[in-house]
């Protein structure tokens, strides 16, 4: 093989790898900055089966976050941080909560938006399907959200007839 053939060769690989990268790096933020959201949005939502679910999908993403920062760090790549954001809402009790449940809705589907086709035109079959795994739980997610404010309370699972837990949830864990 021509050297310069091999070196450009090379050099494309390395674009590439660099592209991945950095497409890796952007849909780690993006999720990360959905996670620290779901995290803040969890304390403006007190029902329980509401709140429940909120608690699914943060440890949902939370692994999802974990697996695309595996993929960056083993391409020897740099992870960046997203601070938490602050959630506010105009109103209180079940008209805040409709408020940010709406407001993840509308961000699930703008995170499928951007991603999915970017996703599908990935060449990488491992990392695509990594993300393509995490592309169909923040559909899950969006429908959770949608299914709430359709006021379905059973979105984790259904209880026995009349059983229930009364009062909210706690906007902090611990209270002194």
């Amino acid at each position: 093989m021509d050297a310069g053939l091999h070196h450009l060769q090379g050099k494309a690989k390395r674009v590439k790898a660099n592209e991945l990268l950095e497409l890796l790096r952007e849909f780690h933020r993006d999720k990360l900055a959905q996670y620290r959201r779901h995290v803040a949005a969890a304390r403006q939502v007190g029902d329980y089966d509401f709140n429940n679910t909120y608690q699914y999908i943060i440890a949902r993403e939370d692994m999802q976050v974990a697996w695309v920062a595996d993929a960056i760090t083993g391409m020897g790549g740099q992870l960046d941080d997203v601070p938490e954001p602050r959630v506010t809402v105009s109103g209180t009790g079940e008209a805040a909560q409709r408020a940010v449940m709406a407001q993840d809705r509308d961000g699930a589907a703008a995170f499928l938006e951007k991603w999915r086709p970017r996703v599908e035109h990935m060449t990488h079959a491992r990392h695509k399907s990594l993300l393509r795994v995490i592309l169909g739980e923040t559909l899950e997610h969006q429908r959770f959200f949608e299914q709430a404010l359709a006021g379905r309370s059973d979105l984790l699972g259904r209880r026995a007839d009349g059983a229930g837990t009364p009062g909210i949830v706690l906007p902090t864990r611990w209270v002194d």
